[in-house]
Parts: C-alpha cells; structure tokens; sequence
C-alpha cells in the first residue's frame, strides 16, 4: 500500500513563496514519475508540476516559472517550490505517485493566498 504524505502549505500573502513536500512509502521511489495537483472550491483538480524518474519536469502554463518541483530519491520525497504566489493559486494541493495506470493520492494541504 503506497502513502505520500504532504505537508508545507499555509497562509501566505500575495507575492510570498511557500515549500510543499511529499513523503512516499516503498521502497521503489525512483523509478516513478511523481505529480502535484490542485484543487479550488467548485473547480477541477489540475496538474500542477510533474517531475519524471530522469528529473524532467512538466508544469502548468500558470505556474511556469514561478513553482519549481524536485526530488529527493533517497528521501523518498518530492518538493514543490512556489514563489510568486497570487491569489488564484489557493486550493488543496494534492501529490500524486504514477505507477503505470494506477495513481496514488495524498490527502491534500491547504495553501492560501491571501491579496
């Protein structure tokens, strides 16, 4: 049974950065593509940030250059640096582990930006 853990998110005002983790269970981290997503009040949950077993990483067109993910393989965890913060990024942030067609969720950390 796979667990990923988020922690980080918070109040932050606009133009504010924030660091989000993710902590997976299991032994085999590396070789799978991690994800975050995020999910607003009556909005579909979307990709954010994807990083890849090679360190290619895929972001959404309204966080480029902004939030950054990375990935610690010998700590079982993966990151995601958001800078620049505006209010428009407030949701539940979600990690995701890809395992071929199956996708393991976290439970989600609030993050909040306040103008």
């Amino acid at each position: 049974q796979v667990q990923l853990v988020e922690s980080g998110g918070g109040l932050v005002q606009a133009g504010g950065s924030l660091r989000l983790s993710c902590a997976a269970s299991g032994s085999i981290f590396s070789i799978y593509t991690m994800g975050w997503y995020r999910q607003a009040p009556v909005k579909q949950r979307e990709l954010v940030a994807s990083i890849t077993s090679t360190l290619m990483t895929n972001y959404a067109d309204s966080v480029k250059g902004r939030f950054t993910a990375s990935r610690t393989n010998a700590k079982n965890t993966v990151y995601l640096q958001m800078n620049s913060l505006k209010p428009e990024d407030t949701a539940v942030y979600y990690c995701s582990q890809h395992r071929g067609p199956r996708v393991y969720w976290g439970q989600g950390t609030q993050v909040t930006v306040s103008s």
